[in-house]
């Protein structure tokens, strides 16, 4: 008995060297595979990316929170460099408002940036935000739908269909012509438009009540867009077009895992989006703290 119990213990010793979770979809795999056969990774064992990306995506709230994070960090560097209203005024919306300069500065997008050439605010204003109300509110839906999007279309089709999406937004607001828009709704209708194909298109009991939940969503976006004013609902329009098309383009996991081009549109996409927000950043911190 102990001879076989030896021979079990030294084989389970040697299956658990062998073995490790994907760091990208945390399922458990042989770490000399050159792919992640359930999200495509390619070579999961580098240790670099057990130690880098598994940090970063141990479960799907890890990469909401970081765009939280983001959006919160720029809606406050906003505010300390030169709010336009602190306290309640007339409007309750306006509450703990950052002037409008800069915003510009840090990327609002709209017909006046774009005609000035700041075509890079498309991606931009995606992070800016007008109110504590109107961050608040966005970041509660982002904290809602973005779990449920990276579940099922995987990190990379996620991260391409929200900055596409909001791209897509703010692209038919410029050609509406909208002088200045910001927000996160027009890459949050993008993932509702995610969200509303999957359900259409996977049908079943579940399927049937996702898309029921995203109509849902868009029926009261839409009430809430002509009832409030100075809502972009041509942003929301662009960004639920956009996520639908993308999603039927890059289709969902239970259908195919990522391919290399998902891959290098989703690096794509976030090396462009960090370089974008860090330039804003830098070109705004010169002007304001230099005045």
């Amino acid at each position: 008995m102990a001879i076989i119990f030896n021979f079990e213990l030294e084989t389970l010793r040697s299956m658990e060297k062998k073995s490790l979770l994907c760091p990208r979809c945390r399922r458990l795999i042989s770490s000399d595979e050159p792919a992640c056969p359930y999200c495509g990774l390619s070579h999961p064992g580098a240790w670099w990316k057990r130690r880098f990306a598994g940090a970063l995506l141990k479960n799907p709230e890890d990469a909401v929170r970081l765009l939280i994070y983001t959006n919160a960090a720029f809606f406050i560097l906003s505010i300390l460099l030169r709010p336009a209203q602190i306290g309640m005024g007339a409007n309750p919306l306006s509450f703990f408002s950052p002037s409008n300069d800069i915003l510009v500065w840090l990327g609002a997008s709209g017909t006046l940036p774009i005609r000035l050439g700041q075509w890079q605010s498309l991606i931009a204003a995606s992070f800016l935000h007008g109110s504590i109300l109107h961050i608040v509110f966005n970041m509660m839906a982002l904290h809602q739908l973005g779990p449920f999007v990276i579940h099922e279309y995987g990190f990379n089709r996620f991260i391409i269909i929200y900055v596409v999406s909001g791209i897509a937004g703010f692209f038919l607001s410029f050609l509406a012509g909208v002088p200045l828009t910001i927000g996160a709704s027009a890459a949050l209708t993008g993932l509702i438009g995610a969200v509303l194909y999957y359900g259409k298109s996977r049908g079943g009991f579940y399927g049937q009540a996702i898309y029921k939940q995203a109509t849902g969503w868009i029926m009261g976006l839409v009430f809430f867009g002509f009832l409030v004013p100075g809502i972009n609902n041509w942003a929301h329009g662009g960004g639920l077009a956009a996520g639908v098309f993308l999603a039927f383009a890059l289709d969902y996991q239970d259908r195919r895992t990522d391919s290399l081009a998902d891959r290098f549109l989703g690096n794509v996409c976030l090396i462009v989006t960090a370089a974008v927000l860090l330039w804003n950043v830098f070109r705004t911190l010169r002007v304001f703290l230099s005045a």
